[in-house]
């Protein structure tokens, strides 16, 4: 059985040494803007358990302005998955938090995990919408998200909204990109970028520095590292 051992409040989660499997890569199913939609729900976590993945990342816009909560999470943990999540625009942290407790799934927003040797930190809402955040608090989630992982030599960076400066800002005329996301990116130099919120820019993937940034979208990405 997969499990993630809890530490203090604020430090990061790291995987039992019973299930650790050190030369495996670490293979993610994410996913982002599910606004609700319970079938789309069913059909990810079907994937998730087909591809056997290891965790199941999504990357906010959970709901629909608040509504529609139920049957989204649930069928990721009913088929025995580990699930982390962000809160994007359309919900607020204390829903996020409130998904992640009912369903023992765990809200990273200014927070981070570990899990096959690999860093996981997050920071979800975004600089337009219903539940805007601060560009420079955007910052500092992540700052403090990513101090407990910067010692791991791969990493993962979770948001919701896409960082200023690349292809996805092409997509949309209403969003744009975050400079709290950006300086982030160009500061910590993770990995991988996973982010959503431009639905017309899903599945985009471009290289930014040394990172790779992913617009995960509604139809979610396998990501192994």
């Amino acid at each position: 059985m997969k499990k993630l051992k809890i530490l203090a409040a604020g430090d990061n989660i790291e995987q039992s040494s019973t299930s650790l499997h050190p030369h495996k890569k670490l293979k993610i199913l994410a996913a982002g803007d599910l606004h609700g939609d319970r079938s789309l729900a069913e059909k990810l976590a079907v994937r998730a358990k087909k591809e056997k993945v290891d965790l199941v990342i999504l990357c906010g816009d959970l709901t629909m302005m608040e509504q529609s909560t139920e049957g989204i999470v649930g069928p990721f943990v009913k088929r025995g998955e580990k699930v982390l999540l962000i809160p994007g625009n359309h919900e607020t942290i204390a829903t996020a938090d409130f998904l992640a407790e009912l369903y023992d799934a765990k809200n990273i927003h200014g927070y981070s995990v570990k899990y096959k040797e690999v860093g996981i930190f997050g920071a979800g809402g975004a600089n337009i919408g219903l539940f805007q955040i601060p560009e420079e608090e955007m910052f500092g989630l992540l700052n403090k998200g990513y101090d407990k992982i910067k010692y791991l030599k791969k990493k993962i960076m979770v948001t919701h909204v896409h960082p200023e400066g690349t292809k996805m800002e092409k997509f949309t005329k209403f969003f744009p990109g975050s400079t709290g996301v950006k300086k982030a990116l160009t500061t910590f130099k993770p990995d991988i970028l996973l982010c959503s919120h431009v639905h017309e820019a899903e599945g985009i993937e471009e290289i930014v520095g040394k990172t790779k940034v992913i617009n995960v979208g509604r139809k979610g990405k396998i990501i192994e590292l």
